[in-house]
């Protein structure tokens, strides 16, 4: 397997804790986004959609999407379970791992593409000509604020964010404050529940991935 990659796309990093957390081995190969060569001929082959990740199998099969990744590599390696184990723990982890990616990556996603000069002409990912919106910018600034009321809201009821047991959800929860907290949007100093878990989190060794 080969996994294409940008060091500093979240959605990258999604995957990149997720193989952490199951302690596989999987060779990297870099996508350089801010360059545009995810939207070239070579990486277009592997994924049409130019976007990063992209999991390569040995046979040459691309899969692409984090979750869809990840749930290929959780039916391959089983233990640690990260997805839930009954049917109603899957259900919950991927409920909850979509609402953190849709409130919290989405937004900030958002506001990163709609600011950063380099992205003026690429504002949507996985395409060129599309210019930026400033405007959106504080869009996405209200979605962050909103996603940031609602997680505190979950961890006030539950230990981790899909239950009682550290999932994809946490995953992808993290890896939004990570992306927020570049954009001087860290986790509110009042969501005590939020910071107590992410301090935690951050603590897992997979995190260093």
């Amino acid at each position: 397997m080969k996994l294409y990659d940008f060091a500093m796309a979240p959605n990258s990093r999604r995957v990149r804790i997720f193989i952490a957390e199951k302690n596989i081995k999987v060779p990297v190969e870099q996508v350089d986004l801010l360059s545009g060569e995810n939207l070239e001929e070579k990486y277009r082959k592997k994924n049409q959609f130019c976007l990063v990740p992209t999991l390569e199998l040995d046979d040459g099969t691309c899969i692409d999407e984090a979750p869809a990744i990840c749930s290929y590599l959780e039916s391959c390696y089983p233990e640690p379970r990260l997805l839930g184990t009954t049917p109603l723990e899957i259900a919950h982890v991927q409920s909850w791992d979509r609402h953190m990616e849709n409130q919290g990556l989405a937004c900030v996603g958002e506001m990163f593409r709609n600011g950063f000069a380099g992205f003026k002409n690429r504002s949507l990912p996985g395409r060129d000509g599309d210019k930026a919106i400033p405007d959106l910018i504080e869009r996405g600034r209200r979605g962050v604020e909103f996603f940031y009321e609602h997680l505190e809201s979950r961890l006030q009821q539950s230990k981790y964010i899909a239950g009682d047991t550290y999932s994809l959800a946490d995953i992808t929860a993290f890896c939004a404050i990570e992306f927020a907290t570049t954009l001087r949007m860290p986790t509110p100093e009042g969501n005590t529940k939020s910071r107590s878990w992410y301090d935690s989190v951050a603590q897992r060794p997979a995190t260093k991935a």
